[in-house]
């Protein structure tokens, strides 16, 4: 019997009550394979059925260190809590069980009939409205919960679609099915027709709370801030005392640059809800990003003590870069990581401060093991395939062509505002946005995601192929015009007016004949470091999203050698399109490539270029506090110290060390 059919077996037997034989042939796979999730799960339905509870929990804790948020083990934990007369363990378990999947009726159930014996009424209502709002839901909905909370994306997809297209009637079903798409699409990177989606829905429902959070997520995704302040408003005329609405109103004021007045929310917020460890941490983000480094570090502080395994707010400090951990501090990540039952995100968060907490004490082979950990949990969650990138990128040289280009002379929109700077995060592209930023005629921005999102809308759905780029071949001049005109139009609202603005979004490199096509005025700056030091910086830096290639040395080293490939072929097909700035270069000689960059952009030399670490902007890449600084070389050679492990990095970059 292979496993699947093994694991048939071991259900079919639990159904029919038969435990012991299915405690068998689930001990048969994990013979096999002792972590295996299923298997592990329902030996444990087995032993408490058998009331072997020793052994229940003894699979229950390896199932958790494999699977941290797999919500249906919690529920198994919450039950055998019960048989054991753990009322409070099993409203701990029950309550963990539907944060990982809100689809778990039983869970609900329970924690109501825990809460109201424990006389907290309204907490036992809430969750028995959750309990009787899943009981409504039509299976297949249920169904799509389940699969999108497991991981299991393209399944949830197929579900869900099918259901949409057999109950078209607009009701209440109907409008989470499309609120369950979005989610889907959200998880897929399909932003546009998240969006769609849920501006939709709430058309439908304008009173649906739950469906316009979720909006003013995909809103926020998308950058669309102006709209995404919108609907946070609209909710707090709602409710102006309701802390969640408070929040979100906070986070997209923060987003506009409002600072002063989204840290007001958080203290309107904490006030309601002391300690509250999401609350610190955000606002402790905000007051980094405006340069309020010692306020920010207490915050953080702060969401440690309210909630000690908060590995989100251990890697901001980390990720401050300049921050050095006390022993206790140490001694306290050790102690969280070493929970079996932490959740997924705060172990990757706590190996990756450890990792520079343990850089800094120079022990490197302890660093290096909790960097690798931490993206090895990163990289097995993503479903990154660096061959993939490399016949993506591959397909821009076939098609974008001097004979495309000669096609579309003339085409495209001819504003000359905009300057992208791209290449691979960690290049140095913050330090030459804040040189240029502090140009009197140049506003910094954000990574902004236009360019990345119209190439995602030329893709098409054509039988699961993509259509870019040689699609770009059949545009229209009307069309590109207006693509042009349009980025221009929604990147408006994150300029302060200057002439020129910058957009940073590193991965535009991989677009570069689409920019040329629409904005053929624009200035690019190519952002380049050295290969094992830009490559290695990557590695060690947790992204929250987009950059998957850096959780593994072999993956971000065939990355950066794809990248060279492809601006090799952008210089030869549109020479002098691109200024190559090299990092190294500018340590060298500041001025000297200050005013290599001005002359390119054709604007005057300015002398405050040279003092950008005096300029006062907000700042929101992982190197705000390091351009906060003089010049320095600080992160030069980093990698050395590393060198008896980069072995698969050395392979992928051979040929461009």
């Amino acid at each position: 019997m292979n496993r699947t059919e093994q694991l048939q077996s071991a259900q079919k037997s639990l159904q029919a009550g038969e435990f012991e034989a299915g405690l068998d042939a689930a001990r048969g796979l994990l013979a096999e394979s002792p972590s295996d999730g299923e298997a592990l799960y329902m030996a444990a339905v087995a032993c408490r059925y058998l009331k072997r509870f020793d052994e229940a929990g003894e699979h229950l804790t390896a199932l958790h260190s494999a699977m941290p948020e797999y919500g249906r083990a919690w529920q198994e934990q919450g039950h055998l809590a019960l048989a054991r007369g753990d009322n409070a363990g099993a409203l701990a378990a029950f309550s963990r069980a539907t944060r990982f999947n809100p689809a778990l009726e039983a869970s609900w159930r329970e924690q109501s009939r825990l809460e109201a014996a424990a006389g907290r009424m309204v907490e036992a209502n809430v969750a028995k409205a959750q309990q009787e709002r899943i009981a409504r839901l039509p299976r297949e909905l249920v169904a799509v919960t389940n699969h999108l909370a497991e991981g299991r994306i393209a399944r949830a997809e197929e579900i869900c679609r099918h259901y949409l297209r057999t109950h078209p009637t607009r009701d209440a079903a109907h409008i989470e099915g499309m609120r369950l798409l979005a989610k889907i699409g959200i998880e897929l990177g399909v932003l546009d027709d998240a969006e769609f989606l849920l501006e939709s829905a709430v058309e439908f429902s304008p009173d649906d709370v739950q469906l316009r959070l979720d909006y003013i997520d995909a809103l926020r995704r998308r950058q669309k801030s102006a709209e995404a302040l919108e609907q946070a408003e609209l909710l707090i005329k709602r409710d102006p005392e309701s802390p969640v609405f408070q929040s979100r109103l906070a986070i997209e004021r923060i987003q506009m640059g409002d600072y002063e007045g989204g840290l007001a929310l958080f203290d309107e917020v904490l006030k309601k809800l002391p300690g509250d460890p999401a609350s610190l941490t955000s606002r402790g983000h905000a007051l980094k990003t405006k340069g309020d480094r010692s306020e920010a570090e207490a915050s953080y502080r702060a969401a440690i003590k309210a909630k000690p395994d908060h590995g989100d707010a251990y890697y901001a400090l980390a990720n401050l870069k300049t921050y050095r951990f006390e022993p206790s501090e140490m001694a306290a990540m050790r102690t969280q990581v070493e929970r079996s039952d932490l959740a997924f995100m705060d172990r990757v968060h706590l190996h990756f401060a450890l990792a520079k907490a343990m850089e800094d004490e120079r022990d490197y082979e302890a660093a290096f093991h909790h960097y690798d950990t931490g993206n090895g949990l990163k990289r097995a969650q993503t479903r990154y395939k660096a061959e993939a990138m490399s016949a993506e990128l591959t397909k821009q040289k076939e098609h974008c062509t001097p004979e495309l280009f000669a096609k579309h002379e003339g085409a495209g929109h001819g504003a000359p505002d905009p300057i992208f700077i791209l290449g691979l995060p960690r290049a140095g592209s913050t330090l030459l946005e804040q040189i240029l930023a502090s140009h009197s005629q140049i506003d910094g921005t954000l990574e902004l995601p236009n360019i990345l999102a119209l190439a995602h809308r030329l893709r098409g759905r054509k039988a699961g192929q993509s259509l870019y780029p040689q699609v770009l071949h059949d545009l229209t001049a009307e069309q590109l015009e207006k693509f042009g005109a349009d980025f221009i139009e929604n990147t408006r609202i994150h300029r302060q007016g200057a002439p020129f603005f910058i957009d940073k979004m590193p991965n535009n490199f991989r677009h570069i004949g689409l920019i040329h096509l629409i904005l053929p005025n624009a200035k690019i700056i190519d952002a380049r470091r050295a290969p094992l030091d830009c490559c290695f910086s990557g590695f060690k830096q947790l992204f929250a999203e987009g950059q998957e290639f850096t959780y593994g040395l072999h993956e971000v080293g065939q990355y950066y050698a794809d990248y060279v490939d492809l601006m090799d072929h952008w210089d030869a097909v549109l020479p002098g399109k691109v200024l190559r700035v090299s990092h190294e270069d500018v340590l060298d000689d500041l001025e000297g490539q200050t005013r290599r960059m001005l002359d390119f952009l054709e604007v005057p030399f300015e002398e405050q270029c040279l003092a950008f670490h005096k300029t006062d902007r907000a700042v929101r890449t992982a190197s705000s506090e390091q351009v906060r600084q003089p010049i320095n070389r600080k992160g030069q050679d980093a990698w050395k110290p590393f060198e008896p492990w980069l072995s698969p990095l050395k392979e992928a970059l051979k040929g461009h060390l």
